[in-house]
C-alpha cells in the first residue's frame, strides 16, 4: 500500500461567524492509518489593524491548530502567510479552505484518497462545489452570484496543492487583494511551471451568506483584477484560464450612451441659450447654412441626447431584465424586495465596472510577473547587524554580528538598496536620548560602509504608534526613502516583530534566529535562514 501524503489545511478568515461552523464539520471527520489528519491546520487572520487575538477550535480532536496573523493584505496573501507557516511541519499538500464552507461527512478521506491518486507531475486537485438553492421559490440574483461556484474552475473553497508546485511559483500573487481571479491566476502560473491539475471526487458545501443589498455593486471591484490578468497574460486570458466571459461590453456600451446624452443634453442647452441671447447667432452665414447657426447646433445635441438617452435607457432595461427575469416571480414575498435592490445596483453598475477597469489598467500598466525583483534590503540593527546591547547609547559599545558587512557588500554588489529599520524604545523609556542613538547608528553606518536609509522608532510599546515593529511603519517609510514599492523590499531581522512588521508592510521577510528568537518565531517565519550571508543569498535566488 502506498504511503498517505502528508497534509496541512490553510484557512484564511476574518473571524465570520461561519468559521466555526467550518471547524466543527472538520473536526467531524472521520481518520483512520490509511486516512491520516492534517499534520496541522492553519488559520490566518486577516482582519487588519490592532485586533483582539481570534479565538477557534477543533472541538473534540488533538489536530494541531494555530493562528497566524494576516494584517488585513487579502486572500491571496492570508494563503501564502499560512502555506510558508507549515514550513516546520513540511507537509506535501496544503489543503486551502474558505471560511465559510462546510465539510460534508466523507471529505477528509475522499481528499487523502484525491491526494493519493495524483501523479508526480500532479500540481493540483479540487473539490466539486455544491450550493444549495432555495426549493420553494428561483434563486435571487445573490444566490445565482454564489451558485455560480459550481462550475468555477480552480476556486479555493476546497482547492489543495503540491507545497512543491507553490514554492515553484512562489505562491498566489499578492497583488489580487480580494477573493476574485487570485485563484485563476495561480492555476495559469502552476500549469505553465509544468504540472498539471486535475479534479477529485471530493465535494463540499458552499452555503449562500447573507449579503446586503449593495454586495453587487462592490463586487464590481473586480473589473480591476480582470485588467491585472489581462496584464500579466494576455488578451486571451480567459480562455487559458477557462473563465467565462462577462458583460463588460454591454457595461461600456451603456456608459457611453449615457455620457452621448448627458453631453448632447449639456451642448444643446449652451447653444440655445447662446441662439436666445445673441439673436445673430441663430442665422447661418456661408459653410454654416446647413445647419442654422447655434439654433441648428442645438437641434443636432438634442436629437444626439435623444438618441443616446433611448440607447442608455434600452440596454439599462435589458440588464435589469437579464437579473430579475431567474429571480423570485411577481407575487412571491421575495420579489419586492429584489425589486429594490436590482433596480438602483442595475442603474450603477455599469459605471462602477467601468470605473474600476479603467483604474485597474492605470494601476496594473506596468506589472511585472510575479514575484516582485527585490530592489531592496532593510536590516534590523540590534541582534542582526551588531550584537544585542540593550539600550545602547555608547558607539564604543558596538560591534558588528558575523558576516554583517559581508552581508551588506553582497547586497550592494547586487544593485540592491540597503536599509535599517530599528525600534528603540530606550528614548521613550528614558534611557537614552535621540542624540545617542544617532551617534550609535553613525558607528553602525561607518562600520558598514554606509546604509541608504536609517529608520527608528524612538516610541514605547504602549505608545501605541504605527512605527514601531510589528507595525508597518518603519518598513513603508524606508521603502519610501529609497523610492520602491515595499513589496519590492526584503527585511532581515532576528525576532519575530521583524517578520511581522514586513509583513504589515506586504515585504518579504526573512528570519536569521539568535539565542533570544522564541521557538513559535521560527515556526512562524515564513523563510528562516542560519546566518546573515544565508539570508541575502535568498534574496538573490
Amino acid at each position: 500500500m502506498s504511503r498517505a501524503p502528508r497534509w496541512a489545511i490553510v484557512v484564511p478568515t476574518i473571524g465570520r461567524p461561519c468559521l466555526q461552523a467550518m471547524l466543527d464539520s472538520l473536526a467531524a471527520q472521520r481518520t483512520d492509518d490509511a486516512h491520516p489528519a492534517p499534520v496541522e491546520v492553519v488559520l490566518v487572520d486577516d482582519r487588519p489593524g490592532r485586533v483582539e487575538p481570534l479565538t477557534a477550535s477543533l472541538p473534540g480532536v488533538d489536530w494541531p491548530l494555530r493562528v497566524v496573523r494576516g494584517y488585513g493584505r487579502g486572500p491571496a496573501a492570508a494563503r501564502n502567510r499560512g502555506w510558508q507557516a507549515t514550513r516546520e511541519s513540511a507537509p506535501e499538500w496544503i489543503s486551502f479552505l474558505d471560511d465559510d464552507v462546510i465539510l460534508p461527512d466523507g471529505w477528509l478521506p475522499g481528499l487523502v484518497d484525491d491526494l493519493a491518486a495524483c501523479g508526480p507531475d500532479t500540481g493540483a486537485t479540487q473539490a466539486s462545489i455544491r450550493v444549495p438553492r432555495p426549493t420553494d421559490r428561483p434563486p435571487t440574483d445573490w444566490e445565482r452570484n454564489v451558485a455560480a461556484l459550481e462550475g468555477a474552475d480552480w476556486a479555493t473553497a476546497d482547492m489543495a496543492y503540491r507545497r512543491a508546485a507553490l514554492e515553484q511559483v512562489a505562491g498566489f500573487d499578492e497583488r489580487f487583494p480580494r477573493a476574485f481571479r487570485e485563484d485563476a491566476d495561480l492555476a495559469l502560473r502552476i500549469r505553465r511551471a509544468g504540472w498539471s491539475l486535475t479534479r477529485g471526487a471530493r465535494h463540499i458545501i458552499h452555503p449562500v451568506r447573507p449579503a446586503d443589498d449593495g454586495v453587487s455593486l462592490r463586487l464590481q471591484a473586480g473589473n480591476a483584477d480582470d485588467a491585472l490578468m489581462r496584464r500579466l497574460h494576455g488578451p486571451r486570458w480567459r480562455e487559458v484560464a477557462q473563465a467565462p466571459g462577462g458583460g463588460f461590453g454591454y457595461h461600456v456600451a451603456t456608459v457611453a450612451a449615457a455620457l452621448v446624452a448627458a453631453g448632447g443634453a449639456a451642448t444643446a442647452v449652451a447653444a440655445g441659450a447662446w441662439a436666445r441671447t445673441t439673436p445673430a447667432a441663430g442665422y447661418a452665414t456661408g459653410a454654416d447654412a446647413g445647419t442654422g447657426g447655434a439654433a441648428g447646433t442645438a437641434r443636432a445635441a438634442g436629437a444626439a441626447a435623444g438618441v443616446g438617452a433611448l440607447a442608455w435607457a434600452g440596454l439599462t432595461t435589458r440588464f435589469l431584465a437579464i437579473r430579475l427575469g431567474p429571480g423570485p416571480r411577481p407575487g412571491h414575498p421575495e420579489f419586492r424586495a429584489e425589486a429594490r435592490r436590482m433596480v438602483p445596483t442595475s442603474l450603477t453598475i455599469p459605471f462602477a465596472a467601468v470605473r474600476h477597469r479603467v483604474d485597474g489598467w492605470r494601476r496594473h500598466r506596468d506589472a511585472t510577473p510575479w514575484p516582485p525583483t527585490p530592489r531592496a534590503v532593510l536590516f534590523d540593527r540590534d541582534g542582526t547587524l551588531v550584537r544585542d546591547v540593550p539600550y545602547n547609547g555608547d558607539p564604543e559599545k558596538v560591534e558588528l554580528m558575523p558576516g554583517a558587512r559581508e552581508a551588506v557588500d553582497r547586497a550592494r554588489a547586487a544593485g540592491l538598496a540597503v536599509g535599517v529599520v530599528s525600534n528603540q524604545s530606550g528614548i521613550a523609556r528614558g534611557l537614552l536620548d535621540e542624540a545617542a542613538v544617532r551617534a550609535v547608528n553613525a558607528r553602525v553606518d561607518e562600520l558598514l560602509g554606509g546604509m541608504d536609509t536609517w529608520r527608528y522608532c524612538p516610541h514605547g510599546p504602549e505608545d501605541g504608534c504605527g512605527c514601531r515593529k510589528p507595525e508597518p511603519g518603519l518598513v513603508t517609510g524606508a521603502a519610501a526613502d529609497l523610492g520602491v514599492d515595499p513589496r519590492e523590499c526584503v527585511v532581515i531581522g532576528d525576532i519575530g516583530a521583524d517578520v511581522e512588521a514586513a509583513l504589515a508592510a506586504r515585504a518579504r521577510p526573512v528570519l536569521v534566529p539568535t539565542p533570544v528568537t522564541r521557538p513559535e518565531e521560527v515556526r512562524d517565519a515564513p523563510c528562516v535562514a542560519p546566518d546573515l550571508l544565508t539570508a541575502v543569498g535568498e534574496v538573490l535566488r
